[in-house]
């Protein structure tokens, strides 16, 4: 060391930590992942939602199918019936023997009850055996059984489609809070930067809440 000069050693200084940076960094990392999540989320309600129409379809599909064949066994029977009363009318003992002993179910187990309430002397007997309570076709009972499945899974397809929809504006909505939070990083004056960090951090806390009370598909 020269003699007469004066030499000062300058201290490091300590950097600071760059809050705004910090949370734009953790705002950014955050949303990218609940966006990812929302997307997944709005393409599981949406298969579950092809699922349901599928299953309402199928249903639609068998529903028509049972009717038809009941239709065909009622149709069967009110001309093996009508074919009775004719030969009663006649006086065909011997055919109304015939024919009734070759009633269908559950043409075969009414018609007897019928009988019972005498139709030919009580007005308020029913009139055919078909308008008994006790006449029912069992595919008929299941066509309306389908029918409602197919009803029910209709009205879960239309609420699993929305739920899809709920999941897709979500994904947009929180990549709207990264555009703000990336944009923040542009800005060169300090309190646009943290202008635009706070927009995006208020719609990301937005878009959590509302995210909270969604239903969720795993």
């Amino acid at each position: 060391m020269h003699p007469g000069i004066v030499t000062t050693t300058v201290a490091p200084e300590h950097s600071r930590t760059d809050w705004r940076e910090l949370i734009a960094i953790l705002l950014l990392s955050v949303t990218a992942i609940l966006t990812a999540w929302t997307g997944f989320q709005a393409s599981k309600w949406s298969g579950a939602m092809s699922i349901s129409f599928s299953q309402a379809s199928t249903n639609r599909i068998e529903a028509a199918r049972l009717e038809s064949t009941a239709n065909r066994k009622l149709s069967v029977q009110v001309a093996l019936f009508t074919q009775w009363l004719e030969a009663y009318q006649s006086g065909d003992t011997e055919l109304t023997e015939f024919l009734q002993a070759r009633f269908p179910e559950p043409l075969a187990t009414v018609f007897p009850a019928w009988l019972d309430t005498r139709p030919l002397k009580d007005p308020d007997a029913p009139a055919t055996p078909f308008d008994m309570k006790e006449y029912v076709i069992p595919e008929s009972v299941d066509a309306r059984a389908a029918d409602a499945t197919a009803d029910r899974k209709f009205r879960q397809a239309l609420r699993n489609n929305q739920r899809g929809d709920n999941y897709t504006v979500l994904t947009i909505g929180f990549a709207s809070v990264l555009f703000f939070a990336a944009l923040s990083e542009r800005m060169r004056r300090r309190s646009a930067q943290w202008a635009l960090l706070c927009i995006g951090g208020v719609g990301f806390v937005v878009l959590a809440v509302i995210l909270m009370t969604f239903p969720k598909m795993i």
